[in-house]
C-alpha cells in the first residue's frame, strides 16, 4: 500500500515507519521536526519537511491508501500549562488532515491515540468501554480528534482505527526514544545509568501496590508498531474502531530500576520523593479487545527485553 506516515520523525512513528517498510509498503513521512529528527526518518521512505496541517492537501492528492496519523504535542504537564499550543497544534491539525482526507478520499486511517483519554479509571485494567474522563489537557485533545474521526467514518465512509496505550519503551533497531525534554521512566532511568542524572526519583513508596511504588503500563515499540500495521488491514469503510494496547499486568517503578540495574550492569541510585498530586496508584490498558479482533498479541513483553533494546539504542547513541 502506499501510505503516509504522520510525525515519522518521532519515535513511535518512525518505528511505525520502519515496520512498513520492512513489509514491503511505499512510505511517505512527513514531520516539521518540531520534536522529531531528520536522521529517525527510516531509509528507503521518502520524506517530506512540512507542518502537516499545510500539507495534508497537496501530498493526499497524489493518492495514498491510508495515513498513520502520529503527530502531535504529547507533554502532560506543557498541555496544563498552554493549552493553546495542544488544541492548535493536535486538534485543529488533526482536523485538516481529516479534510483532506475525505477531499481526495483516501480510504484508510490509523489514529495513534492514549489512555490519557480515560483519566483515572475506575476499574484495572481499562477497558474500552471505560468512561472517557481526562484529567488533562493532552489527553482531552486526543479524545477530541477520536470524537472528530469516529463523525468522519459515519458521515463519508472513511475506516478508521485510533490505539490507546499508555507507556512505550524500547527500540527497534536504530530506531529508538530521545526527546528534548525527557518524563519517561525507562529513559531517565537509563540516563543515570549513563552518567546523565545524579538518582531517579520514585513519587511515593506507599502506594497500595506489592512493592510500594506506582504500577504502569509498558509495552514494546515494536509490538506497538505492529499493532498499527493490523489495524490498517483491518480498517472497514464507515467504521471507527478503539482498542487499548497493554501488556495485561504492568510492572512498578522499583521493577522498572531493578530490570535496568540488572540489564546496566549500574548500581542507578534511586530516591523517594513527595507523591505527585493526581498520579493512581496503578494505570493498565485491558487489551482483549485487540486480541480478539485484530489477532494481536505483544511479542516482546518481558521487561528486560524491552529494557534491554532501549539500552542497546542508547549506549549507540551516546557512542556517536
Amino acid at each position: 500500500m502506499k501510505l503516509l506516515v504522520t510525525g515519522g520523525a518521532g519515535y513511535v512513528g518512525s518505528v511505525c515507519a520502519a515496520r512498513l517498510l520492512e513489509n514491503g509498503h511505499d512510505v511517505t513521512v512527513v514531520d516539521d521536526l518540531s520534536t522529531g529528527h531528520a536522521d529517525a526518518v527510516p531509509p528507503g521512505s521518502t520524506f517530506v519537511q512540512a507542518d502537516i496541517a499545510e500539507a495534508a492537501g497537496d501530498l493526499l492528492a497524489d493518492g495514498y491508501d491510508g495515513v498513520l496519523h502520529f503527530a502531535a504535542k504529547s507533554l502532560v504537564g506543557e498541555s496544563m500549562q498552554d493549552p493553546h499550543k495542544y488544541w492548535q497544534g493536535n486538534v485543529l491539525t488533526s482536523l485538516r488532515l481529516l479534510e483532506a482526507v475525505r477531499e481526495h478520499g483516501t480510504p484508510r486511517l490509523v489514529f495513534s491515540s492514549t489512555a490519557a483519554t480515560y483519566g483515572e479509571p475506575d476499574t484495572v485494567p481499562i477497558p474500552e468501554t471505560a468512561p472517557a474522563r481526562p484529567t488533562n489537557t493532552y489527553g482531552a485533545t486526543k479524545l477530541a480528534i477520536d470524537h472528530a474521526i469516529s463523525s468522519y467514518a459515519t458521515a463519508h465512509g472513511l475506516g478508521a482505527v485510533s490505539l490507546r496505550y499508555f507507556n512505550v519503551a524500547g527500540a527497534h533497531g536504530a530506531f529508538g526514544e530521545r526527546h528534548t525534554v525527557e518524563t519517561h521512566l525507562i529513559p531517565i532511568v537509563l540516563q543515570v545509568a549513563l552518567g546523565q542524572r545524579e538518582q531517579v526519583q520514585m513519587y511515593g513508596d506507599d502506594w497500595p501496590t506489592e512493592d510500594g511504588t506506582c504500577v504502569r503500563d509498558y509495552i514494546h515499540v515494536t509490538d506497538l508498531a505492529d499493532a498499527h500495521l493490523l489495524a490498517l488491514d483491518n480498517a472497514r469503510p464507515g467504521e471507527h474502531r478503539i482498542y487499548n494496547l497493554g501488556n495485561g499486568t504492568g510492572f512498578s517503578v522499583q521493577q522498572v530500576i531493578e530490570t535496568c540495574r540488572a540489564v546496566t550492569g549500574h548500581p542507578i541510585p534511586a530516591a523517594v520523593a513527595p507523591r505527585r498530586a493526581g498520579d493512581p496508584a496503578t494505570l493498565v490498558a485491558a487489551s482483549d479487545r485487540a486480541r480478539e479482533e485484530l489477532s494481536w498479541k505483544p511479542k516482546l513483553a518481558d521487561l528486560s527485553v524491552i529494557v534491554h533494546d532501549a539500552w542497546e539504542f542508547t549506549r549507540a547513541r551516546q557512542q556517536g
